[in-house]
């Protein structure tokens, strides 16, 4: 589980008090939440989308980078999130009033795609930021449940390893689940040649 911090805190306060301890830390809702430590299967599948990503958009001569370490405000409720896998639009960091000083972005035009690798933490991923990424505009969301953490209605019953792609459509995020052999579709990615097993076999 996440471990809550009591105090509530702004976006300017939770970066000046973020600490260099090497732990993650996300503001949720003005509380500020240390997240949970990565296993080693987490960051092995981390690691494999991130190359495979890298190597889409390379391809395909688009200006994104993939930051070690930054964060998206959501201006609507006081939240800051740092997803594992932010695929960032270099173009428009430039529009960016928090990005040189604070590697903050808050507007969709930055953000292509954002990735969460499921901890124990699901119900951030499957509800809050999904909510949260929809509402900012985010054009696209993967859900990578490669431990079938999530609740049944995300992961099925008996629960799967499930891959949760959610699509920007008229302001809504239309969801499409990927398990087993299933190719995965990425409307960003269109030449992405991956199963959703890869993806979970990358976490061994």
């Amino acid at each position: 589980m996440t471990q809550a911090l009591p105090k509530l805190a702004t976006f300017e306060q939770f970066i000046e008090w973020y600490p260099s301890n090497g732990v993650r830390y996300e503001l949720h809702k003005g509380v500020i939440v240390q997240m949970p430590p990565p296993t080693g299967e987490h960051e092995n599948v981390v690691g494999f989308l991130a190359a495979q990503i890298t190597f889409q958009f390379l391809q395909m001569g688009l200006p994104f980078r993939i930051p070690k370490t930054a964060f998206i405000k959501i201006e609507s409720n006081n939240s800051t999130y740092s997803p594992d896998i932010l695929v960032l639009n270099h173009d428009n960091l430039v529009n960016e009033p928090l990005w040189s000083k604070q590697s903050t972005v808050i507007q969709a035009e930055s953000v292509p795609i954002a990735i969460e690798v499921v901890s124990t933490n699901w119900r951030d991923d499957y509800y809050d930021k999904f909510r949260d990424y929809e509402q900012m505009g985010i054009p696209e969301y993967w859900i990578v449940d490669y431990a079938a953490l999530g609740g049944k209605r995300f992961t099925g019953n008996p629960k799967q390893p499930t891959i949760t792609i959610c699509n920007l459509v008229d302001g809504d995020y239309q969801m499409t689940v990927f398990r087993g052999d299933d190719v995965i579709v990425s409307p960003l990615f269109p030449k992405l040649k991956l199963t959703a097993q890869q993806i979970f076999d990358s976490a061994l």
